[in-house]
């Protein structure tokens, strides 16, 4: 039942890929479509949807900036899926914080893909879909240290609650096969 369980959690990220920086659409989303853009990637990791309110919200609070002619671009969605990842695991503020250290080090591709790569990393080697982390990247920064500290923080929420997700399964199970016996 144990290794059955560990199998089931894996399995449920065993896909999990972001879209590289210039892979993300550059020729402008509506705010409906940003959402559900993003929402589709994120899907597999729980509830790490963004809805319209809350990127006109982000918009409002300076996180991103104001789309043009109401689209958003490659840069702005980069930014909309490291905020729908680490606003699981800090707040705004600190989220605001850490995209202004990152901005003041990398580009926003540089930035975006090493998030990108570490995620995956991270992750894969958390659910046990890999044995060893990987080091990513070829500078040493606490920009780096940070982002990688939240990524990791992300991952093993994220684990979490796949792993209560799959027990919660099993408990209805039991449930219903005990209703059947009686």
């Amino acid at each position: 039942m144990t290794e059955n369980r560990k199998v089931r959690v894996a399995d449920s990220v065993r896909g999990f890929t972001l879209p590289r920086y210039d892979e993300i659409p550059n020729v402008g989303l509506y705010l409906e479509q940003t959402a559900k853009y993003i929402s589709e990637y994120l899907d597999c990791l729980g509830d790490f949807t963004l809805t319209r309110s809350m990127i006109s919200n982000y918009v409002k609070k300076g996180l991103i900036t104001n789309p043009v002619k109401k689209q958003y671009d490659r840069e702005q969605i980069a930014y909309l899926i490291f905020i729908a990842v680490a606003k699981n695991v800090l707040s705004m503020e600190d989220i605001r914080l850490l995209v202004a250290q990152q901005q003041k080090t990398y580009t926003p591709a540089v930035a975006y893909d090493y998030f990108r790569m570490e995620l995956e990393n991270v992750l894969f080697y958390v659910f046990g879909l890999k044995e060893t982390l990987d080091t990513v990247g070829v500078d040493d920064t606490q920009e780096k240290d940070m982002l990688r500290s939240t990524i990791i923080t992300v991952a093993h929420k994220v684990y979490l609650d796949k792993y209560f997700e799959v027990l919660h399964h099993e408990e209805e199970e039991e449930k219903a096969a005990a209703k059947v016996k009686k």
